[in-house]
C-alpha cells in the first residue's frame, strides 16, 4: 500500500481517537496494589516471561525472591544469572527433577512442601516486591500441594507485593484469583521437529 497525505492524515485521526481512550482508562485507575501474574498454557515462554518481570522488577530497585518447584537438577541460564545478584535476589531452586523423570510421587510431594515453605517465608516479608513462583501450577495440578493453603497464603501477603505464578495446568481457582492471567498456545516448538533443548533458549 503507497503512503500518501490522506492515509497519514486517518493515521493519525485513529491514533488521537485511542489516545484519549487510554489516557480515560488510566485516568480512571488510579490505584496500585500487589497483582498475582499467572502464566499458564502448552505454549513456551511461561518461565522466560516471569523471568523477564524479575529483571524488570530489578531494574527499578525492587527486592526479590524465586522458588522453583520443579526443575532442579540441572543449572538453567537464569539461575547461573540471577544467582549473580544475590544482595537483591533470594533464589531458591527447589525441585527434584521433571516428573516424569523422578517417578516417585512421595519424593515429588516432599520436595513441593518444602518449597512452599520457603514460599511462605518470601510472601510474608514485605520488603520483597516481587515474588516468582516457577512451575507452582505443576505442583498444583499433580496435588502435591494444598490447593486452598496455597490460596490463603497467597491472599495473606503484603499489599503491595507481586506475585507471578508459572506452570501449565494452572487450576480454576488459581485463575480466578490471578489479576492478569496469560495463556501461552503452541504453534511448533522446535522439539517436535527432533531438535533437544539448548542453552539460552530452553535452558
Amino acid at each position: 500500500m503507497t503512503d500518501s497525505p490522506e492515509r497519514d492524515e486517518r493515521h493519525l485521526a485513529r491514533m488521537l481517537r485511542k489516545k484519549a481512550v487510554i489516557d480515560e482508562r488510566i485516568a480512571n485507575s488510579p490505584d496500585e496494589c500487589g497483582l498475582v501474574l499467572v502464566l499458564t498454557g502448552n505454549g513456551k515462554g511461561k518461565s522466560s516471561s516471569a523471568f523477564g518481570m524479575l529483571a524488570r522488577a530489578m531494574g527499578h530497585g525492587m527486592q526479590c525472591g524465586v522458588v522453583q518447584f520443579i526443575k532442579g537438577r540441572n543449572s538453567t541460564g537464569e539461575e547461573l544469572f540471577f544467582r549473580r545478584f544475590p544482595e537483591q535476589v533470594r533464589f531458591h531452586v527447589m525441585g527434584e527433577g521433571f516428573t516424569w523423570e523422578t517417578q516417585d510421587r512421595q519424593r515429588d510431594i516432599a520436595a513441593a512442601t518444602a518449597a512452599w515453605e520457603v514460599s511462605r517465608e518470601l510472601l510474608r516479608d514485605p520488603s520483597i516486591g516481587l515474588v516468582v513462583l516457577d512451575e507452582l501450577n505443576i505442583a498444583l495440578k499433580h496435588g502435591y500441594l494444598d490447593l486452598d493453603q496455597v490460596l490463603s497464603d497467597l491472599q495473606a501477603r503484603p499489599p503491595m507485593q507481586h506475585v507471578v505464578v508459572t506452570g501449565r495446568g494452572a487450576q480454576p481457582a488459581m485463575i480466578e484469583m490471578g489479576d492478569t492471567v496469560t495463556e501461552m498456545g503452541m504453534l511448533k516448538h522446535a522439539f517436535q521437529a527432533g531438535i533437544k533443548a539448548q542453552k539460552g533458549v530452553e535452558l
